[in-house]
């Protein structure tokens, strides 16, 4: 497929008076993602996704809502989000829909971005990050009745994925691990309803929290943030996984797995004292810290794994939860949490 072309009859419709110069493929080489830039004749720039996995109506759901969010968060956030370019008063989405093909493109402004955290973060910069992190979800808490409704739950897209693992027409490559996949679908359903995980507040969560998708400045506070691949509205702590692991020991790696030793860490115990101080946190949501941990890899790693990774990391992350990460998830200790912040 010529997604290059695509980008280009993309812009026509946008602003067909804007001649292109030249477009450079941006996209990470562990995604299957596509991001691009596109550079004009008079040297300028803009940024172009573009996607062909999922549904067309629930990625234009996910943009409207951040273009709402980064609108009305108030400062020192107003600037911090990567904006959708508007055209006619709304959000401009190309979609290219043939009998074999659905692919959408979005536009976004460059954003300023100064520097990113270091690989491996000393203990002020754990404790700063923190404190920062509590502050963004407290902003997002302010205005989440403001923003428009998300029609995806976490629920839901456990419930489809069990729906595809017992039909023996879908379960496809899954079938060796179905069992294994199904118990942890129940388990998932089961912690639920227990601990009444739906009375939790909903806010923006971008999920996928690290080094190279946010910056900050000089004295490490947050100052910009791309890449909404994994956005949902959910409880904060959806937040949480990926930034244990942007504060281990180990620190970002250019090879890694998903395990959940990063969550039981003395640094993201650190992490998280300095975020309770600013935006308390319940018993509740750090039992639910564990399910929404056990959601990403049956959702993200295994569920649409083919459709995040390429075939290599995809085949190696998802070995890793089969053998290792399912079975290790009760290592998550959640009464040791609620004790050391003294919940």
């Amino acid at each position: 497929m010529d997604f290059i072309t695509i980008i280009k009859y993309a812009w026509l419709s946008f602003d067909a008076s804007r001649e292109i110069k030249e477009v450079v493929d941006l996209s990470a080489m562990v995604s299957t993602n596509h991001v691009y830039r596109v550079k004009f004749t008079d040297n300028t720039f803009i940024i172009a996704k573009l996607s062909h996995f999922g549904v067309y109506e629930y990625f234009a759901e996910d943009h409207n809502i951040i273009h709402v969010l980064g609108n009305n968060l108030e400062a020192p956030f107003q600037n911090f989000l990567a904006r959708s370019l508007i055209k006619d008063n709304q959000l401009f989405f190309h979609r290219f829909k043939t009998e074999k093909v659905d692919i959408w493109v979005v536009f976004y402004l460059p954003i300023s971005v100064k520097q990113k955290m270091p690989r491996r973060l000393n203990e002020e910069q754990i404790r700063i990050l923190g404190s920062e992190i509590a502050h963004f979800h407290k902003a997002c808490d302010r205005i989440k009745n403001t923003l428009p409704k998300s029609s995806k739950t976490l629920s839901m897209d456990i419930i489809q994925f069990e729906q595809m693992l017992e039909d023996n027409e879908t379960v496809g490559e899954f079938l060796p691990q179905r069992d294994l996949l199904l118990r942890h679908c129940e388990a998932f359903k089961e912690s639920r309803l227990r601990n009444n995980f739906d009375r939790l507040e909903k806010i923006p969560v971008f999920t996928d929290w690290n080094i190279g998708n946010f910056s900050v400045n000089s004295k490490y506070k947050l100052f910009s943030r791309w890449d909404y691949d994994w956005f949902r509205v959910t409880t904060r702590v959806m937040d949480f996984y990926f930034l244990s692991r942007v504060v281990s020991d180990i620190g970002d790696r250019t090879v890694f797995t998903y395990n959940v030793q990063t969550l039981m860490e003395e640094r993201f115990m650190i992490f998280l004292e300095e975020y309770h101080k600013v935006f308390p946190l319940t018993d509740v949501e750090i039992f639910c810290i564990k399910e929404t941990y056990r959601f990403f890899l049956l959702n993200y790693v295994v569920k649409n794994g083919k459709h995040f990774f390429r075939p290599a990391f995809k085949e190696s992350l998802q070995h890793d939860v089969f053998t290792r990460h399912l079975q290790e998830i009760d290592n998550f200790d959640p009464y040791y949490i609620i004790k050391r912040l003294k919940i």
